[in-house]
Formats: structure tokens, sequence, C-alpha cells
């Protein structure tokens, strides 16, 4: 094992590689690691080559062992954080360089920009590669589905310093332009090494960022810079499309603005993009129609378990005014035989879920039609997953999930152990306790397979896992993929 001064010469030695820190900042980038180690001394020391990760468990090892630390998992990633804010450059170097990069093109500004992201260690990567992730075959297409392991779970401890913690509405959320620099706290996440770009779209100022947690390939979030709740209106289309304006290579969205159907953060206006082709992106047209006034923009309904019209058009002002078109009808839209209700007792209902890219030459925007309506039956929504899904997926469905890619609970990682072992020994799943919750699941599926063994086993809960995905969507739908479904989804279409 290595001594504290290895460790902090090999944090130093890992800032100048990745070209956060230059020669000149090597005793500054030192003192600072020091002081949020409470040393007052250092000597260097002859190490060898470390990754990021055991340098930082090496610091956090010693911060524990001399009471600066708290050993609980929470206080361990503020800590460590801190540190890493030792080795990041100020928010004016990184955006003078975004900007100078972007001068040569979008792409290699977003380029240097995220593998800043990961090398100041925002974006963990070493927890992002715990990640499981597959694909599953369906009619719609391959699936894209993530068993979320790169979030650390709270243990007992750091729940209950949390809870007594003295409460602060700064940020007012996670989203806020002021996380940048951020401490953190127990009950808020540190963000030392945050940095933020700034843009404009329509006019005002948003900012850009890469989420943590980086579900998919360059995962960005954009957010408003002032704490105002999201909202689903013209303003909106036109943001997407000025951002696809400053950076083509990328897809952006929005989640709904209403509660069952929207995200996790509806009081933060903000939008999530990234360059990535998701399963719905290759979703073809099933039915074509048109719109009087807007008939040089192409429109159809795809073949997709959600319910979503598809705009295509070289010029994206048409593309908007048709979605605006689109939007304030679907508001106003009823049809009681397809149980589809735009307000009951003074509640709004529906809402979409938008999604634009640049594609094959033209501007493509799809418009996933939303309704967050409750029953006694459903009291979580009736397009929302039913209770016989809740063992895989219970949250809502918003805009990652809305464009094909699953993002299931950590839990079933341990889950599908405990059903492999229970399936390979002949063991009835009802007789496990912790699998109660998929043992109906389980005795529906397993009859359709005839030998299972080691070598087989995992794929066949992979597959079974993305086909109740691909059913948890299918609830999500206004319009089901059904004859019925279908013409009732083109009696809205022609009523534009």
């Amino acid at each position: 094992m290595a001594s504290v001064n290895q460790y902090v010469g090999q944090l130093v030695g890992y800032g100048l590689k990745t070209g956060l820190l230059e020669e000149a900042d090597r005793v500054y980038a030192t003192n600072r690691i020091l002081s949020v180690m409470d040393l007052d001394s250092f000597e260097e020391e002859e190490a060898g080559e470390a990754g990021l990760q055991e340098i930082l468990e090496g610091l956090l090892s010693d911060a524990v062992k001399r009471g600066v630390l708290e050993d609980n998992q929470t206080a361990r990633d503020l800590f460590d954080t801190k540190l890493m804010g030792c080795l990041t450059p100020r928010p004016s170097y990184v955006r003078k360089e975004f900007a100078r990069l972007y001068g040569q093109s979008p792409k290699e500004a977003t380029d240097w920009y995220y593998r800043f992201s990961c090398d100041t260690d925002y974006i963990r990567r070493y927890r992002i590669e715990k990640d499981m992730k597959w694909k599953t075959a369906t009619e719609y297409g391959d699936l894209d589905i993530t068993i979320n392991l790169s979030k650390p779970e709270k243990d007992p401890k750091a729940i209950a310093a949390a809870k007594n913690a003295p409460q602060s509405s700064y940020p007012k959320c996670l989203l806020c332009a002021e996380n940048e620099g951020y401490r953190g706290r127990m009950n808020h996440p540190a963000r030392d090494n945050h940095r933020i770009i700034p843009i404009k779209l329509a006019g005002q100022d948003f900012f850009l960022q890469y989420s943590p947690y980086v579900y998919y390939n360059e995962h960005c979030i954009v957010l408003n810079k002032e704490h105002v709740p999201m909202k689903i209106d013209r303003s909106c289309f036109e943001k997407l499309f000025d951002f696809i304006g400053l950076f083509p290579h990328y897809i952006v969205g929005s989640n709904a603005d209403l509660p069952i159907v929207g995200g996790s953060i509806l009081s933060h206006d903000h939008f999530q993009g990234g360059n990535y082709e998701f399963p719905m992106a290759r979703a073809q047209y099933r039915e074509k129609f048109e719109v009087k006034g807007y008939e040089d923009v192409e429109a159809g309904i795809i073949r997709w378990p959600l319910s979503v019209i598809r705009l295509r058009a070289k010029e994206k002002d048409r593309l908007i005014g048709l979605a605006d078109h689109i939007l304030q009808n679907w508001r106003a839209y009823t049809d009681e035989d397809a149980f589809i209700y735009a307000e009951t007792e003074g509640e709004k209902h529906n809402t979409i879920t938008p999604i634009a890219r640049f594609k094959d030459g033209a501007f493509e925007f799809d418009l996933t039609l939303r309704n967050n309506i409750t029953t006694k039956e459903h009291p979580l929504g009736v397009y929302h997953p039913h209770a016989d899904l809740h063992h895989i997926k219970k949250e809502n469905i918003g805009l990652i999930e809305v464009m094909g890619l699953a993002i299931l609970p950590s839990r079933l990682k341990k889950e599908m152990g405990l059903l492999k072992e229970c399936i390979l020994s002949g063991k009835p799943v009802r007789e496990e306790k912790a699998l109660a919750i998929h043992a109906d699941w389980a005795e529906g599926f397993l009859p359709k397979y005839g030998k299972i063994t080691e070598e087989n086993i995992d794929g066949i809960l992979q597959d079974e896992i993305g086909l109740v995905f691909k059913r948890v969507l299918e609830d999500a739908g206004v319009y089901k993929q059904t004859e019925e479904g279908i013409r009732a989804f083109l009696r809205f279409a022609k009523s534009l």
C-alpha cells in the first residue's frame, strides 16, 4: 500500500497527465490537496502508476483512519469530489476552451467537454462501467435495457446524517446553475468538479452539462439559467431546434410537463440529449397523413409502443408550427371511446414528450402523446406501467424510456441472481421470500423454454426483462397497437 504522500503525488500527476493541471500548478494543487486532507506537510515520494479510483480510495482510507472523514458512502463522495475540485480549472478557462474548440467544430467542442467531465471525475467512469446493459429484440426493433448500478445507494448512517442535517434551499434543486462548484452536503451531492457551458436558446440563457450517471453516450442536460418549471409549448419547441442548430450531431428532447408522465424534476426547465441513436429513431412510419396548411411537412404515426407522431421537413420553422398546432389540439382533445379525456374535475391530462434531431439532411420531430389520467383500478396512471409490471419497473416513464432505453433499478441485479439460483436448482420461486414479487412472472415465462441451463439462463432472464419493458411502454401508450387503437389514433390525426 502506498503512503499518503505517494497518493497525493499520484493525484497531482493524474492532473498533469490529463491536462487538468499545468506544470506551473504543481505546488499550488499539492497544497490545496493537503488542505482538504488536513495535512501540514508533504514530501515527494516515488510511486508507480495507479488509476484514479485507486488513488482516491487511498486518500479516503487515510482520511478515515486519521478521523478527518466519516466512513460512509455519502461522506466519501463529498470528500473525494472536494479532492478533485483541487485539480479542476475555473469556469472561465473551461468556457473559453469550449468556445475556442467550438470555433473549429461543435463536435470537437463536445468531445473535449465530455472527456473533461470524465477526467475531473464528475462522471465517475469506474462506476458507469458497472451498469448492466443489453438489447432485447421485439416487434418494434431492439430495445435498450440497462440496470443502473452507478448511482450509489445510501447506507443507514448517511440517511440518518442527511435527516439531521440543517435544511437549505441553496441550490434550489439539482439542476440549478448554482450547483457549479458547490461543496455539497449530506442531502445534496458535491459539485466542486462540475463546470457548465453557457448557451442561448430562443434568446434565453441556458447551460449545457453532462449527466453524472451517463445513461447513454454523451448524455447531456440542457438547463435553464432560471429556476422555472417545465412547460411544453411553442417556445419549448423553438429551444429544442435552436439546440439542434448549435449541436447538429446531438439529439435533444424534453420530458412532459405533467406529473406521472413527466420526469423526476418538473420544477426546473431542462432538456436532455446526447450523441446516441435511440431505438425510437429507427422506427418506421406505420401510417402517414397530411395536415391542411402543412402539406410540405411529412407526417405520420410510427411503429412504436407509445403513441408517436413523426414530422420531417427541411425547414425547422414549418416543423415547429405544425408541432404547436398538434400540441394545442391534443391539449383540448377528448375521445371517450378511446378513454382519452383532456380534463376531469378541472385537472388537465394531455401533454407531449417531444424529441428533436437532424437526420439524413432533414429536421425530424417526434411528438409522443401523453395522458396522466388515473382511476381506482390504476391509481398511478392509466397510461403508466400497470401493477403486474411493477416488480420490474414502477417509476414514471420519462423521456429516456419513451425513446426505448430502460433504466431499471439496481435491486434487479441481486434479485435476478437469486432467481437464477432458484431456477437452476429446481426450487419453486414462490418459496423464496425475496422473489415473491417475481413469482407470477417467472411461472408465466418458464414453460416457454425447454431445457434451462447455466449457459442459457442469463440470456433468457435478460430477454424476459426486456419483454416486460416492452409491455411497460405499451401500457404508457395512449393508443394501443391494435386495429382499434390505430383507428382511434387516426381519428385524432385527421381532426388536425
